[in-house]
């Protein structure tokens, strides 16, 4: 990429380095999640009561008996819920420890005359009162599905926690009841009904007690969660896909990811000076920027910075994808964050592609043989396709798309024929057969975007299922020699993830670790296309860019890259809607014709 590396300014000496977790919230963390897996183990286990963990036990939040389990059950639930938002410093989980810690301590009074139990209760609250402070962080992106998932997930834990409350009284049980009695029992038991089991003395009632209490603790929480205010996903506004325009407008030739920062359901941060941006994702608490920073090279630090405030304001953990080798070093030096080499960009220079050669074989062949079959090509500009055409392609590229669930993000536009878009070019391969198909002769569709004024970046490859094979090489070579007529000189093609390790690990004298290493991405090419895009981007003979991610700690790598699937859709934990009304939802602005798309690049 062109330009230097900016120097450290003053704005960015001021950078704090990250939201890294705080001692003592980790400690409060640790101590609440302690103090509910032994509350619960309090109120499930009898014998643990009688154990020579009750003097440890019989002191902390929670009581025992008929009320004492359920008492118990609840805190300790409570507890291991607020664990991991007090770890991320959330000021809500802070406050609910804070109401939920004296409730602890005034039942230890009240039910068991315990003083040393409260005071234990009051000792976990002193820490939370005077580290106040370091609990500030804002909430993350929510909606209502959360209280679905909270009560699927609820349901299903109270399901088998009460399972174990049903079944751990064996010698107070009367008779030999089923495992379906036993469910049975535990389905009526949280609704508040007596079930078909029964049990000898007050077992009986400290068995309804804890169920009753788990399951109003799933109807309390998914309650809570269903009615609390929203805190949706922030979205690109119109003003600020402007200025990103703009931005692009001076400095899109630097970075061939930058016109993906228009994907409109990202955020965005601006330098102080408005001179760079930073474009972002949250996903499962992690805020992945993708590509370079937008704009001037100097005004870099500028919107690091703010990307790291909002990071830290809210206990997000920060991550870049995909970024280039100047972007990484930039990164690294005004954050103190790591890079690692993710994988390579393949990227064809338009003067020196050549179908002519050895090496090209292959591709020359095959694009020959489909000419024969009667196949033609057309490469233009978005704005030069009539709107009758483009809603042929839209529907066509959706209809093709392979996968229910969308795939892109941080080498995805996520939209085919948008009104601001028209720099965007367009192949198709058209063919006419004696049945025409619902798309007329359309066969195979390419979507590239523009990388400055001289350059074009893959965004996508759609192909009729039932076209010959060699759909994608035929487009790319039309593409490539098309590319002069619109002033293209270079094009960037898809991502290969790990490019180095699979081209090494098959050379001569490769190590014993790096061809174990090999054949596991090989393995994983399975489901994820690794080895596949790889050999694919090499028949084109291009340069290699290497492309890194950018992390805070090693311990966050693999958070980082759970997320990062969910925000490419290789991982949905969302419940998808039928696809006949997902065709029907709005786009986020009227000028937008929002597609969902697979993300050929990040596959």
């Amino acid at each position: 990429m062109s330009g230097g590396v900016p120097g450290r300014s003053s704005a960015a000496r001021r950078i704090v380095r990250g939201p890294r977790p705080e001692a003592v919230p980790a400690l409060v963390s640790r101590a609440c999640a302690l103090v509910g897996v032994l509350d619960i183990a309090a109120g499930v286990f009898p014998r643990f009561r009688h154990s020579r963990m009750h003097a440890i036990a019989e002191v902390l939040p929670g009581a025992l008996g008929p009320f004492a389990a359920a008492l118990s059950l609840s805190t300790g639930v409570l507890l291991l819920l607020l664990a991991h938002g007090l770890k991320r410093r959330k000021r809500r989980a802070w406050r609910a420890a804070v109401a939920l810690l004296p409730a602890g301590a005034i039942a230890q009074f009240v039910y068991r005359h315990s003083i040393v139990g409260a005071l234990i209760s009051m000792a976990l609250l002193l820490p939370l009162l005077r580290h106040r402070h370091e609990f500030a962080a804002l909430p993350d992106p929510r909606s209502r599905w959360r209280a679905l998932a909270n009560f699927v997930l609820m349901g299903a834990g109270s399901l088998v926690l009460g399972l174990v409350i049903v079944s751990v009284h064996p010698n107070r049980t009367i008779g030999d009841p089923s495992v379906a009695d036993r469910l049975t029992h535990v389905l009526y038991g949280l609704f508040g009904f007596e079930g078909p089991v029964d049990y000898e003395g007050n077992t009986s009632w400290t068995v309804a007690f804890s169920l009753g209490a788990l399951g109003l603790l799933t109807a309390v929480t998914t309650i809570y969660l269903a009615f609390r205010p929203e805190h949706p996903a922030a979205r690109l506004t119109e003003e600020d896909e402007n200025r990103l325009r703009a931005l692009l407008a001076r400095h899109g030739s630097r970075d061939s990811l930058g016109h993906f920062a228009l994907r409109r359901d990202k955020a965005v941060v601006f330098s102080p000076s408005g001179k760079a941006a930073v474009t972002y994702r949250v996903v499962s608490g992690v805020m992945l920027a993708s590509g370079d920073p937008i704009g001037d090279v100097e005004a870099w630090p500028g919107a690091i910075e703010r990307f790291m405030d909002e990071a830290k304001a809210h206990s997000w953990t920060p991550a870049v994808m995909g970024c280039s080798e100047t972007g990484g070093e930039v990164w690294t030096r005004e954050t103190g964050l790591d890079a690692l080499e993710l994988g390579d960009e393949a990227v064809v220079d338009v003067a020196d592609f050549s179908l002519a050669g050895r090496a090209m074989r292959n591709v020359r062949q095959m694009v020959k043989r489909i000419e024969r079959a009667g196949y033609e090509t057309r490469v233009r500009r978005i704005r030069d396709l009539g709107e009758a055409e483009l809603d042929r392609i839209r529907r066509a590229a959706e209809d093709w798309r392979g996968t229910d669930t969308e795939r892109g993000f941080s080498m995805a536009l996520g939209r085919i024929g948008d009104a601001t878009d028209g720099d965007c070019l367009i192949a198709t391969a058209h063919k006419t057969d004696d049945e025409p198909g619902p798309y007329g002769d359309l066969k195979a569709i390419l979507h590239f975007v523009p990388w400055g004024t001289d350059g074009a970046s893959l965004d996508l490859m759609r192909r009729d299922r039932s076209a010959d094979p060699g759909m994608n090489e035929l487009l790319i070579v039309a593409a490539l020699q098309a590319a002069p007529k619109f002033g293209i000189t270079r094009v960037s093609l898809n991502f290969a993830m790990f490019r180095s390790a699979l081209a090494r690990g098959e050379k001569i004298g490769a190590g014993p670790v790096l061809r174990a290493w090999r054949g596991l991405l090989v393995f994983l090419s399975r489901w994820f296309q690794i080895e596949s895009l790889y050999k694919f981007n090499a028949k084109f003979q291009p340069r290699w860019e290497p492309r890194f991610v950018v992390y805070r700690a090693s311990g966050d790598l693999p958070r980082i890259g759970f997320a990062a699937m969910q925000a490419e859709g290789f991982v949905n934990l969302a419940l998808p809607l039928p696809r006949f009304l997902r065709r029907r939802t709005a786009a986020p602005r009227p000028c937008s014709h929002g597609l969902p798309e697979r993300d050929v690049k990040a596959a």
